[in-house]
Order: C-alpha cells, then structure tokens, then sequence
C-alpha cells in the first residue's frame, strides 16, 4: 500500500506541474495563432462548467473511480483534451471550437480526477493503516497538498521559461506526452481493499445517502461546515489576487503589490505544508479549520492598511499563506476520517466544486466588483466575509449536550427515561 501511495503522491506532483504548466503555453498559443486576447481565456473559462456541474453529471462516474486503471482512464482523457489544441495548430485551425472543446475536455477529466485521488489515497492510507502502517489518510493527503503548493510556486515560471526557450507548441506536446505517461505509472497503484469499518459505513448509510452530495453533507456537518469555509474563501480569492493587482495600480506601482503578496503568500505556504503532515493527526480539525480561516480573513482586511509597504504586504502575505495549509489539511483530514466509500467520493467532490468552482466565481464577478467599489475596500469586505463564514461554521458544528427526555411507559412500566442526541453528527 505504501508503494501505492508514494506512487499517487509523485503522479499528483507531476500532474499539478503540467497543468501550470499548460495554463501558460495554452494561453500564448491562443494569442499567436489567433491574434485576439479574449481568446486566451477561453480553455480556462470553459474547463470550469464541468465544475461547477460535475456533481450532477459525474455522480455515476465517480463511484468507478477506486482504483489506479480507473484513474488512468481520466488521465488519458486528459491528454486527450491537451492535445487538442496542438494537433489543431498543426493544421492552422486553432480558434474558438478547438479552445472551447480543449477547455471542456481537460475540465471534464480534472473535476473527477481531484476528488477520486484524495479518495483513494484515503482508502489506500485506511488499509495501511489496518495492516500496521503508521501514516494515515490525513498525513497522505497533507503530503498531497504540499506537493499542488510546491508545483504553484516554480512550475508557471518554468512554464514561461520553457515557452521562451521551446516555444508554446512544443511545449504542450510535451505536457500530452507527460500526462500520458503518468496514466501509464498509475496502472500500477492497486484498489484498496474495503475495511470491515467501511462496510457497516455502506450498510448502514442508506441507499438514498449513498453516494449524494447533498446526502454527505446533511450527514456529517462538521464536514458541511468546513466545506462551506473553503467554498467562502474561494469565492473571496479574486480579493487578494486582483484585489493587490489594481491596489498597487492606484499606488502607481503596477505588478509590485501583488508579486510582494504571491511571494509571501506562497513561500510561507509551502513552509507550513512541510509541518503540516507530522502534526495534523494531533489537531482538532474544525478548531483547525476555524482558525485558518479567520487568519486569511483578517490578512485580507489588514492588507490595504500596509500598502504600498512591499515588505508590509509580503509579511502581512506570509501570515494568510502559513495559515492557510492547515485548514485545507484538517478539512481533508475530517473528510477522510468520517466517511468511506461513495459518500467519501461525494464529499470530497463537494469540496472540488465550492472551493475551486467558487475561485473560478469570483474571478468572473471581481473584477466588476472592484471597478464598482475600489480595492481596498473590495479587500476588507472579502475578509470581513471569511471571518464571518468561519464563526458561522464553528457555530454550527458546536455540539451541545445530549437532551434527555421523559417519555411515559405503560402503567405497569413506569417511566421510560430516553437519551436524544440532538448534534446531528453522524457517526464515521
């Protein structure tokens, strides 16, 4: 199993290279072969409506995706839809059709591809766990997720790099090349074998919660609560990175504040991540959860008052981005340790849709919604937000003390004395 693991971890690495990869080449091979800026948006903008609907669509797909031959098949969809535009400019036909149907396609095999890794490392880490191993689902995936902040932090500059030393095409045809060959390496990840914890789980959840989101979700609210969390700070992203864009254009410093803010952000990010997998299993996830995102909230609100300070933001930067690691870790650890199976999968694609789908939201709506009100105070309103979503899901998660009830017997009875636990949150 460990093997398994590591060899999911290395392909989840590679892949997270690729696709930053790609977001650069693709967007300068639109603009060269069509010579039109709006276009360099497109494979973007299309590759988020199988996201956002995935959990309609994708809910008969996802329950197949429990094994490396299965997850080989949505990576070779991959490549297929990375190659599309490649082969197009090969014959001059880059536009619009071979964009969009780019976009649709790699969308398509990234919205199921997300959810069903996490869900398998989970059950892989389960059965390592149950044979003896040390590591469980929480520290796999936390390792998961330093391996997506690493690849953020140096793979678009090596993109960028690359398309200057090779050009874009070339470029993505070794990025096809690349994800193909990780479809190959993980034919070999084997599928976890189902724990006895994880069938009573199947059997006693019902065959109308089984595998629905929204049935996950009413399930277990803790992990509702920390979903919302991530769906809100996605949604409230676009402060920071567009927020800092056009904050330093009214300081009459273009691209400083926000590259001070990546920079910041994304070194403490990485940072925290390397801790994050040898103490998550010692926190108490929603407190966790809570926390970071309050943090993030309160550097968002705090960011206007330190510019055009490039150290203050960069500090200021760092504070959200070695926050901001541990909340996602304690989400996917709550995810992993209350749920199995297909309402593992269907949490975990909760999880996909708000927070990346509502990214993808709030870069449609912010900038408008800066040009209305201005940075700054697009800034503090986005943080006032996530504090605010933070204390609502801790609200919600409290558990109060179980209400005791009297309820009268028979005559011959007595009185029946029950315990009702009102919490709502299921077992798993």
């Amino acid at each position: 199993m460990r093997r398994g693991l590591l060899l999911l971890t290395a392909i989840t690495f590679v892949t997270w290279i690729g696709t930053r990869m790609t977001a650069v080449a693709l967007s300068l091979v639109a603009l060269e072969e069509t010579g039109q800026a709006w276009t360099t948006g497109l494979v973007g903008g299309m590759a988020g409506l199988p996201l956002l609907t995935v959990g309609w669509w994708g809910r008969g797909v996802r329950d197949r995706l429990t094994s490396g031959p299965a997850l080989a098949v949505v990576i070779g969809v991959n490549a297929a839809g990375l190659a599309v535009v490649p082969l197009a400019a090969l014959v001059d036909q880059v536009g619009a059709v071979a964009l969009c149907a780019s976009g649709l396609v790699t969308g398509a095999a990234g919205a199921l591809l997300g959810p069903a890794e996490r869900s398998l490392v989970s059950d892989l880490a389960d059965e390592h766990v149950a044979r003896g191993g040390q590591s469980g689902a929480a520290r796999w995936l936390a390792w998961q997720d330093l391996a997506h902040r690493v690849s953020m932090i140096f793979a678009p500059p090596a993109g960028a790099w690359l398309v200057a030393v090779w050009g874009s095409g070339p470029l993505l045809w070794c990025e096809t090349v690349v994800v193909v060959l990780s479809a190959l390496a993980v034919l070999a990840v084997p599928t976890a074998q189902r724990t006895r914890h994880e069938e009573q789980h199947d059997d006693t959840a019902g065959a109308v919660r089984r595998g629905s989101v929204l049935g996950a979700l009413r399930s277990h609210p803790e992990v509702a609560a920390g979903i919302l969390m991530a769906g809100v700070g996605g949604l409230c992203w676009f402060g920071f990175t567009l927020g800092l864009a056009v904050l330093g254009f009214e300081h009459g410093m273009p691209g400083a504040l926000i590259a001070a803010g990546m920079s910041g952000y994304g070194t403490a990010s990485v940072a925290a991540s390397l801790l994050v997998p040898v103490v998550i299993d010692r926190l108490p996830k929603v407190a966790a959860m809570v926390a970071s995102w309050v943090v993030l909230g309160t550097v968002f609100v705090v960011l206007p008052a330190v510019a055009p300070n490039l150290i203050g933001v960069a500090v200021v930067a760092a504070v959200g981005g070695a926050a901001t690691p541990w909340g996602i870790a304690a989400l996917n650890a709550l995810i992993s340790g209350r749920t199995s199976g297909a309402e593992r999968r269907a949490a975990f694609t909760a999880e996909t849709v708000l927070h990346s789908g509502g990214v993808s939201v709030g870069l449609l709506i912010g900038g408008a919604l800066i040009g209305l009100a201005g940075a700054g105070p697009v800034l503090v309103v986005t943080g006032v937000v996530q504090v605010v979503a933070a204390l609502a899901g801790a609200w919600k998660t409290r558990r109060p003390a179980p209400r005791t009830t009297f309820r009268p017997a028979s005559p011959q009875q007595g009185v029946l004395v029950t315990c009702e636990n009102t919490d709502g949150v299921g077992a798993g």
